[in-house]
């Protein structure tokens, strides 16, 4: 939807001005936008926001799960998962632990056979996984192509020195809280800037609306003020 809101911004601007532009938008980012109430919750308790749970149930696939790393936190877990689709995933993930043994292993040669045996599955996994951090696993999986995300929270989400260099959280100046961050705009156009402002007040264009639109003086907005009618 994003990449459809940032193609479509950039159709109009071809024909207004003959010029197109690229638009860079990436998955994760996209989430943290679509994430903004889990960020509402973070801002009013002051700390991250709690899971309620995330648990797909397209069932028969394994690995599909989160698997303790390396650390003692509560947010030291890495997801991995490998796809139905494509067997290279398990093979690839097996070498990365060291299990090539494991190769052709008929508990675990096809998806159906592995999700029959998810529980040795998960286990093998989490032995590996609990000597490395989850940045760690998600690195080596990730440059194998294997899907793999480490899991973490709003706060560090927030935090993360990447996501706010690319302004995927920004920093609004609120008339009445000061400077507040919150999820940025996600699609990243190379010819339209999106800036973030925060949402006016009850009544802080009133003056120019009453003014400009209706061509109101100060004096007679000011008697409408005296009145109570605005």
């Amino acid at each position: 939807m994003h990449g459809a809101i940032g193609v479509l911004a950039a159709l109009y601007q071809r024909q207004l001005t003959g010029e197109g532009q690229r638009i860079q938008l990436a998955m994760q980012e996209c989430v943290i936008n679509y994430s903004r109430i889990s960020y509402a919750a973070q801002a009013l308790w002051g700390i991250a926001a709690p899971r309620t749970g995330n648990q797909s149930i397209m069932g028969t696939n394994s690995p599909s799960e989160t698997y303790k790393c390396k650390g003692d936190g509560p947010n030291d877990y890495c997801y991995i998962y490998t796809s139905r689709a494509n067997p290279q995933h398990w093979e690839r993930l097996l070498k990365i632990m060291g299990r090539e043994d494991l190769i052709g292993d008929p508990r675990f040669d096809s998806p159906q056979e592995r999700f029959k045996n998810r529980h040795l599955v998960d286990e093998m996994i989490a032995e590996w996984t609990i000597h490395h951090d989850k940045m760690e696993v998600m690195q080596r999986l990730g440059e194998q192509g294997i899907p793999a995300g480490a899991i973490m929270d709003t706060m560090e989400l927030s935090n993360d020195p990447d996501l706010n260099r690319r302004e995927i959280f920004v920093t609004v100046k609120h008339p009445v809280r000061g400077d507040f961050k919150m999820p940025g705009w996600p699609v990243k156009m190379s010819g339209s800037k999106v800036p973030i402002t925060a949402a006016p007040l009850l009544g802080a264009d009133s003056d120019a609306v009453y003014g400009e639109l209706l061509g109101l003086s100060a004096q007679e907005l000011a008697a409408l003020r005296e009145e109570k009618i605005i």
